[in-house]
């Protein structure tokens, strides 16, 4: 059983030694664990602080591609590198690493596919009173929407069984928190919660510039990625939004008319025939990207079992070596 934890970094050579050296160098069931810096074009001495400390595997991009990026490359370079486990933490130190024996013990004894740590946000002093309440409200959004009971949606400290690895497809440039458990969610992946701490803050967090700059563009995320899931849903809900108004000036319109009283009432109707061709053409948006829905479904399958084959290819030819 081999682990490979990945830690996305960008400019993070004052905080990535505190962040290797915390992490174990044994755990019970796991017969290797080996690290992976993902370097998203940093401009600083990260790539030859991490050669220095003695990082099993770097990759590095010329430019700066995003967080979102940063660990989807890091998931597709764990696979191949013959990952059963893969954990993701954040180079800023936040997550303790004396936490990942418990992050992936729910995986080691078959119970889970994805595990993701939760914070006692409540107890983080550095977060505020708004920011809390938050990070609470979107976390139970998500749980609705991802069909899961995932306590802390935004926690980057996640465990990945293979399984559900070569399951991920990221989409996102910002963040892949919550695309992630909506999307490993809707393919009926077993993910569940465990507790973890959290250390004292070493910077100021670089993917949330501002409150409501983190709001929105989560929210972007959340509408498009669960429109994408539930497309036909989505739109069928827009559609009768838009077409009852529409049904009801018809009516009210038919009311005056038959009662002698339409004349001055053609406003209704105008209202209405407008309400209710773009209520239809949103529900007509809704069948065609119902069936774009059918045809994701199928070349997700088609890319797992490719990203599967792959890797067992891979396999063959290192055993045969």
């Amino acid at each position: 059983m081999k682990l490979i934890i990945q830690i996305p970094c960008y400019n993070e050579e004052k905080n990535l030694p505190a962040t290797f050296l915390d992490l174990p160098k044994t755990i019970e069931g796991i017969e290797r664990i080996e690290t992976l810096i993902i370097d998203d074009g940093s401009e600083d001495h990260t790539v030859e602080i991490a050669s220095r400390i003695g990082v099993d595997h770097i990759l590095s991009f010329k430019n700066h591609k995003g967080l979102a990026r940063a660990f989807s490359e890091g998931i597709d370079k764990s696979l191949e590198l013959g990952a059963d486990i893969i954990v993701n933490t954040d180079a800023d130190n936040q997550y303790p690493g004396q936490d990942i024996p418990q992050l992936v013990q729910p995986i080691l004894e078959g119970k889970a596919d994805v595990v993701v740590g939760a914070r006692h946000i409540e107890a983080i002093p550095h977060f505020s009173w708004f920011k809390k309440k938050l990070l609470r409200w979107g976390s139970a959004v998500i749980r609705a929407l991802s069909r899961t009971k995932v306590e802390d949606a935004v926690s980057g400290f996640r465990a990945f069984s293979k399984e559900a690895a070569l399951r991920i497809s990221i989409l996102s440039d910002y963040s892949y928190t919550i695309e992630n458990l909506i999307q490993l969610g809707h393919q009926k992946l077993k993910i569940v919660s465990v507790p973890i701490r959290t250390n004292p803050k070493s910077r100021e967090s670089r993917l949330i510039k501002s409150i409501p700059h983190f709001v929105g563009q989560q929210a972007a995320t959340i509408m498009r990625v669960y429109a994408t899931y539930k497309a036909l849903k989505v739109f069928m809900t827009l559609g009768l939004i838009i077409i009852l108004p529409g049904l009801w000036g018809f009516i009210r319109f038919l009311y005056f008319y038959w009662t002698g009283r339409g004349q001055g009432h053609v406003q209704s109707l105008v209202f209405s025939a407008a309400m209710l061709l773009g209520g239809l053409l949103i529900l007509i948006f809704g069948i065609i990207a119902d069936l774009i829905d059918n045809n994701r479904k199928q070349i997700e399958k088609a890319l797992y079992r490719i990203k599967k084959m792959e890797l067992e290819k891979a396999e063959r030819t290192k055993d045969e070596d």
